[in-house]
């Protein structure tokens, strides 16, 4: 995958919006599991997603999770962070190829919807994996909470996620695109 600077520099500042939406914008959905809160962190890496392709939208899934994993989340650590890639990545590679493939309004809510699918499924074992594992949780109470808490829970948080990506994507890329074009006008104009 090639990338150029303007390329880099754009999935850099959405990585950066990524991180303070995710600080600031997080609440539990369901009082029974307050723990597992609602985020907003996936929406500029899927705003990066349908700009560039999946397989960015996956570089920036890692660079995102990681940085959460040092900073924001530092309390669920490397677990939250594999866990982050796997969900979001199996979000990002859903949507971004069905886009990338169908680049229309049909093709976006598509992909979204295989998107918000795909993220659900793969939380399903990787909370059996990585919660019974390594934070200790019985295998018995994960599995209690997988139909009434986890799988509603993923459903949403994708949904509303995908939701406001579909809203904003089309005024974001536009944004984003004359700002690249102003500023290859200005370098050429400067040249």
């Amino acid at each position: 995958m090639k990338m150029n600077t303007k390329q880099m520099v754009t999935l850099a500042m959405l990585a950066a919006v990524s991180l303070p939406l995710m600080y600031f914008i997080r609440f539990p959905i369901f009082p029974a599991a307050p723990f597992l809160e609602y985020d907003m962190a996936d929406v500029p890496i899927l705003i990066g997603t349908f700009l560039f392709g999946p397989v960015s939208g996956l570089l920036l899934t890692v660079v995102v999770s990681v940085i959460q994993a040092l900073t924001v989340s530092a309390s669920s650590g490397w677990i939250g962070a594999v866990m982050h890639i796997c969900a979001t990545g199996a979000y990002v590679l859903a949507a971004g190829s069905l886009y990338r493939r169908f680049p229309t309004r049909r093709g976006a809510i598509a992909g979204l919807c295989a998107g918000v699918l795909a993220m659900t499924l793969a939380m399903i074992p990787l909370n059996l994996i990585f919660t019974v594992i390594f934070m200790g949780v019985p295998r018995s109470v994960v599995m209690g909470m997988l139909a009434p808490v986890i799988i509603p829970f993923n459903l949403i948080k994708a949904g509303i996620n995908g939701v406001i990506t579909f809203a904003v994507y089309k005024t974001v890329a536009r944004i984003l695109r004359l700002e690249i074009l102003e500023t290859a006008r200005k370098a050429a104009a400067g040249a």
